[in-house]
């Protein structure tokens, strides 16, 4: 489960790259009833940029796209204790620098990065941010995922950056294939904050081929919110489908194409 305690190497933060700020306000608020507050930053190339909230707490935030050529995608932040070691870290094992580390006014510090193999995420180091205020509850994030071509190096290159721990186990459905699941280092299995699996080039083409991250959302009732997903401009590439042991899941497109997840948890055994 993901928390708000945000123990070095959780999510701690998501944010999305749009186009139109306003069209995705509106769209995030017609799917899980968020709030939103525009924010000037002043300084910086952060463009318009917003939070989400859901009952007064802050479940993530939305910016304009100010990155030339870049995909309308959501950004996910795992925390980091020194932003510059991380990136350096990164950089020794292989990744790169999109964004070098700064601050973000006064709230901390964050750097963008690249791992070895094309997927793209970040870094916060808080200081009077530490985090979004709300996770593992109905209309929060709840899980992140990772989408890449090569297992084994991304379990290696992110196990050097944040000490996580991976267990693999069958994808659910007696298919075949293997999802990984990670947990922070130090932590017991009920930490489980996420996953990774591996994917040919030709399934990756949201991306051009390439990994990438997206969140996951808990909603109460998935098969109501996918019909919101749709209704308001948005569309599926999978489900609403029900995976043994998760839940009943829909992979979304936002208008823009951005993709999220919906999940209604299954209850505990």
């Amino acid at each position: 489960m993901i928390t708000t305690d945000f123990v070095p190497g959780s999510p701690c933060w998501v944010d999305l790259g749009a186009p139109d700020v306003d069209a995705a306000a509106a769209f995030y608020g017609a799917v899980f009833g968020w709030d939103f507050e525009r924010f000037v930053l002043e300084g910086g190339d952060f463009g318009d940029f917003g939070l989400f909230r859901l009952h007064g707490r802050t479940v993530g935030a939305v910016g304009e796209l100010t990155e030339e050529g870049a995909r309308p995608a959501w950004m996910i932040y795992f925390r980091a204790l020194d932003v510059e070691v991380t990136t350096w870290a990164a950089m020794r094992a292989g990744g790169a620098v999109r964004r070098e580390p700064g601050d973000v006014r006064d709230a901390g510090r964050m750097a963008q990065l690249t791992d070895p193999l094309g997927a793209e995420f970040a870094v916060w180091q808080p200081r009077e941010v530490r985090g979004f205020g709300a996770a593992d509850l109905p209309g929060a994030l709840c899980w992140t995922e990772l989408y890449t071509t090569d297992a084994a190096a991304a379990k290696e290159f992110y196990g050097s950056l944040f000490g996580w721990k991976t267990d693999d186990m069958p994808l659910p459905g007696g298919n075949g294939g293997t999802y990984t699941v990670i947990t922070p280092a130090g932590e017991s299995q009920e930490r489980m904050q996420g996953g990774l699996m591996e994917m040919a080039p030709e399934f990756l083409a949201l991306n051009g081929g390439r990994p990438y991250w997206h969140p996951v959302f808990a909603v109460e009732d998935c098969d109501a919110a996918a019909a919101r997903v749709t209704g308001n401009g948005g569309s599926l590439q999978m489900g609403p489908e029900d995976a043994e042991g998760v839940g009943r899941l829909a992979v979304c497109l936002d208008p823009a194409g951005a993709d999220f997840v919906l999940l209604t948890p299954a209850p505990p055994a």
